[in-house]
């Protein structure tokens, strides 16, 4: 990366860091430990591993159900480098670089590894509107804390389905010839164009591939992809109720699933301390004192940190590769000269 973005990113990661221990410094005052049973680890191990081992299904599900064949290896690794670029840049935004540069390197076709990160991301927001669904009709009593979950949930597939749809029609419409006149408006004119169009070609050879999908290996990554969704519910329970059983049970498995998702739309990397701040108001009167700097960060530990450094060491240095091709590629799309090519 740049060195400006080394220094955001250091920064971003810098005030995580602050955050948490200025919140746990005015817990351990109060009598809050950071230490946990084993059996709490176990769990929060368990579910780690349960979750990537779905989504590693998942994408080796849905690349079947377009006719390719990628190992189950390959598809872990896919899945950990893109949680590895997604922690060390601005709104994830290096998570689909980094994993389409690690399916590109197995030689798979640009157009194949389309489909397979296509056909994910719209299971995610499927599978994510399966669960919410039914967490609602469980915790139908849970109040506030459903419906914030059911507006973060619906305005993150709201933007997902309303991008997608948007580049449906315009790879439909405008993937060859001059730019039209809002693109005109907007200065997306000779080489931008030139670039947008290419993009544009490739997503409507996708389109076309994924709707010749095979249905069974369709239906299991859907399945795959609901456990995946599921299993981040069990995480914070794991490490409270193992201390204190009688804690409420659906704050502690909502407003994490909530954090987790929201924290996509932070611009700081790592979150810059906006996802321990939301912990601290959310649960703060959910989690007894005595629990309480344990389980933030802890929480935070097997749901973000551990997928840095097992995505550093399944596939760190494809992922800084993908960091650099993307930067390299903005600055052709902003300049129209070629710098580099990721497909």
């Amino acid at each position: 990366m740049t060195p400006t973005r080394w220094l955001v990113t250091i920064v971003s990661f810098a005030a995580t860091i602050g955050v948490s221990i200025y919140m746990v410094l005015g817990w351990t005052h109060q009598g809050s430990s950071l230490t946990l049973p084993p059996r709490a680890h176990l769990l929060a191990v368990a579910a780690v591993a349960i979750e990537v081992l779905a989504r590693a299904l998942k994408i080796r599900w849905s690349a079947r159900a377009a006719g390719i064949r990628i190992s189950l290896g390959t598809a872990a690794r896919t899945c950990l480098g893109g949680d590895f670029g997604a922690a060390i840049t601005p709104a994830r935004s290096g998570a689909e670089p980094a994993r389409f540069l690690i399916l590109r390197e197995t030689g798979l076709a640009a157009s194949s590894v389309l489909v397979i990160l296509y056909a994910e991301l719209f299971l995610e927001v499927f599978s994510l509107a399966a669960v919410v669904l039914a967490v609602a009709i469980v915790f139908r009593h849970a109040g506030v804390v459903i419906a914030t979950l059911v507006t973060m949930v619906g305005g993150y597939a709201a933007v997902i389905l309303g991008v997608g749809a948007l580049a449906l029609f315009l790879s439909r419409r405008n993937a060859s010839g001059p730019p039209p006149r809002w693109a005109r408006r907007l200065r997306l004119t000779g080489g931008r164009w030139r670039t947008i169009q290419k993009a544009l070609t490739k997503l409507r050879a996708t389109i076309d591939s994924v709707e010749r999908v095979d249905m069974r290996p369709a239906v299991y990554a859907f399945l795959a992809s609901v456990v995946h969704v599921g299993i981040r519910l069990t995480v914070l329970p794991a490490l409270v109720l193992t201390s204190i059983p009688t804690a409420a049970l659906a704050p502690l498995a909502l407003w994490p699933l909530g954090f987790l998702y929201g924290a996509a739309v932070v611009p700081a990397p790592g979150g810059g301390g906006a996802v321990e701040m939301a912990f601290r108001a959310a649960l703060g009167g959910a989690i007894p004192t005595s629990l309480f700097a344990a389980a933030l960060i802890w929480w935070r530990f097997y749901t973000f940190y551990v997928y840095i450094l097992l995505g550093a060491l399944a596939a760190g240095s494809t992922v800084m590769r993908a960091v650099r091709k993307t930067e390299e590629y903005e600055v052709e799309v902003e300049t129209g000269e070629h710098v580099a090519e990721m497909s």
